[in-house]
């Protein structure tokens, strides 16, 4: 089996090529979804891994700002070239609805809002944001809200996307990051619920007006997975944004959370500082 890499524009992620269908419903996977994919898992386990996207045929693999590719690519290119030697499934029967998501939206044809949603994505929204080393697609549309799945820098164009959307699309209520179409538990547990009431309705407000957002992407035992985004994506204060603002919020509010743990690609941002 020959797997090719390709460098992509950010320098901590490489596109692996193994030269077969990988996963054509898309995945864009953290640590905190490694349980889902027995690939993303094994590429997890390397311990330098913060990021796995699935492609149709490629496997997107974002390092550790500190790890070194002559170090990592030999390790990822094994544990590739191991999952598809084992045979086991790159996602497991509990996969993400997201999806399921696209499946049924790429099986019916789309018409109204969602027809329009995705001309303008595909024409006008996706060049931009692979121009700037991102990207963005449709996944649906529902009950007013555009579910699009962002990529690398494309979570700063958040905004921009939100106004054109609701502009040439009045049915466009709101735009989300697709990841909330998958089944986390986590956010529904008091903990997570209470952490998701903190961040929209105190966090959030402050950190918009530079520009930013605060994801929570799931909550696991003691352990809250969020991410930044936006202009919080790659700036130089977001780590003390993080560790003296935000964890301090979140410990006080919910005592049980013992660590609070970024899963941002800063080397994808508006301005990066870990490239």
């Amino acid at each position: 089996m020959f797997i090719q890499t390709e460098e992509t524009a950010s320098a901590d992620t490489l596109r692996f090529l193994p030269g077969r269908d990988v996963y054509p419903g898309g995945a864009d996977l953290t640590a905190a979804d490694a349980g889902r994919s027995p690939l993303a898992k094994r590429l997890f386990d390397l311990g330098n891994i913060t990021r796995v996207a699935l492609g149709a045929d490629d496997i997107r693999v974002t390092k550790t700002a500190d790890a070194e590719w002559h170090i990592v690519r030999p390790q990822a290119l094994a544990a590739i070239m191991d999952h598809f030697m084992s045979g086991m499934p790159v996602m497991d029967d509990t996969a993400p609805a997201l999806a399921a998501a696209a499946a049924e939206e790429e099986a019916e044809e789309l018409s109204g809002p969602a027809k329009e949603i995705q001309e303008i994505v595909d024409t006008r929204i996706r060049p931009a944001a692979k121009d700037g080393g991102g990207d963005v697609t449709f996944r649906a549309f529902r009950d007013g809200i555009a579910y699009l799945r962002f990529e690398g820098a494309a979570y700063g164009l958040m905004g921009p996307i939100q106004n054109m959307l609701k502009h040439y699309v009045p049915e466009v209520e709101d735009v989300r990051d697709a990841i909330d179409l998958e089944d986390r538990p986590g956010l529904e547990t008091p903990e997570g619920k209470a952490i998701l009431e903190l961040l929209n309705s105190q966090i959030n407000p402050q950190v918009a007006a530079h520009g930013g957002h605060i994801s929570l992407i799931d909550v696991k035992q003691n352990t809250a997975f969020v991410r930044l985004e936006g202009g919080c994506q790659g700036c130089s204060a977001s780590s003390a944004t993080l560790r003296q603002g935000v964890e301090v919020e979140i410990k006080k509010l919910v005592p049980s959370i013992a660590e609070v743990v970024d899963i941002t690609d800063h080397s994808a941002g508006v301005t990066p500082y870990y490239s």
